[in-house]
């Protein structure tokens, strides 16, 4: 998460009531409101008021915004790396310094703080390894032996059907499964497209529309028609569909196992590499600005090996 990537509004009212003699706990409780507002996932919300909590929770009830200093926060970074005796990993380091400036920084942008306190502690990026993604010749390897399927003496269209969405779209494991017929749009004027939906509402900010290729359009009429298919799109166990990529890959002699993650990791460096602009992969994966951060990182890193050696 990255506190560059939050929104400020000076118009928002809470800020209004907030002043530098405000006490902590209830100017979180206003910054919850704000983050509400500007759309944030759950999680995220969740997290940045988790790490704000444990920072008031280190100061005495009655400290002021206005006397919370820089050397402060620092105090508060070492008491959790060496004096809380709960193990703070740099992961969890990096994501509290990031919610912390986010806050101080929303204070700053709104006047209530005249000095951003957090503005010089110094940001520790984590970046977890680097994916598994296919090379384009696996790739041609893998859609060679799923195209051959649907030629043999009992056609079969399920495995290019499932591997060509997956490498078009991107699309998470959990949101493959929850696909019904009725979210393919076939009739839609700029072509067939993918209606990636949720059930709880709480995550319909990562809905979102793709388009399909004809080409997979072709695939999935004979594939609809072998099985007869009446409401989800691949009726199947995760398990099930996991099997199925790992046989496709073993299938193709590929060392890797192909996964969903893989699938969608590939498909994310496929568009990188070709130009797409960066907002449009960020909206067809359905990620927040905030996760984007990282996942462009690695994605500049996946399309830039040698770069990185060096």
């Amino acid at each position: 998460m990255s506190s560059e990537n939050l929104p400020t509004n000076p118009k928002m009212e809470p800020e209004a009531h907030i002043t530098p003699n405000s006490l902590l706990i209830p100017t979180i409780t206003a910054w919850e409101y704000y983050l509400e507002d500007q759309g944030l996932s759950p999680y995220t919300i969740k997290a940045f008021l988790s790490d704000m909590n444990l920072f008031a929770s280190y100061f005495p009830p009655d400290r002021k915004l206005g006397d919370l200093s820089t050397q402060d926060i620092n105090n508060f970074l070492d008491w959790l790396v060496s004096g809380r005796n709960v193990p703070c990993s740099p992961k969890s380091l990096a994501r509290r310094i990031t919610s912390i400036k986010a806050f101080f920084r929303w204070l700053y942008k709104n006047a209530v703080l005249l000095i951003d306190p957090a503005e010089k502690v110094p940001q520790k990026t984590v970046i977890s390894p680097l994916p598994f993604v296919l090379t384009p010749e696996e790739q041609e390897s893998i859609f060679q032996v799923a195209e051959k399927n649907r030629h043999t003496d009992k056609p079969d269209a399920r495995l290019y059907t499932l591997v060509s969405l997956l490498f078009y779209t991107g699309i998470k494991k959990g949101e493959c499964l929850a696909i019904n017929l009725n979210h393919i749009e076939l009739d839609n004027p700029n072509g067939p497209m993918l209606f990636v939906r949720y059930a709880n509402p709480k995550y319909r900010y990562k809905e979102r529309k793709i388009n399909l290729s004809q080409e997979w359009l072709t695939a999935f009429e004979e594939y609809q028609s072998q099985y007869e298919l009446k409401d989800r799109l691949f009726p199947w166990s995760p398990r099930r569909l996991e099997y199925l990529l790992e046989d496709l890959s073993n299938e193709a002699g590929l060392e890797k196992h192909l996964s969903f993650d893989m699938c969608r990791w590939t498909c994310a460096l496929n568009d990188w590499q070709a130009g797409v602009e960066h907002e449009k992969i960020r909206q067809k994966l359905g990620i927040s600005k905030i996760q984007w951060r990282e996942i462009k990182m690695k994605l500049q890193r996946l399309a830039n090996p040698v770069k990185e050696i060096d």
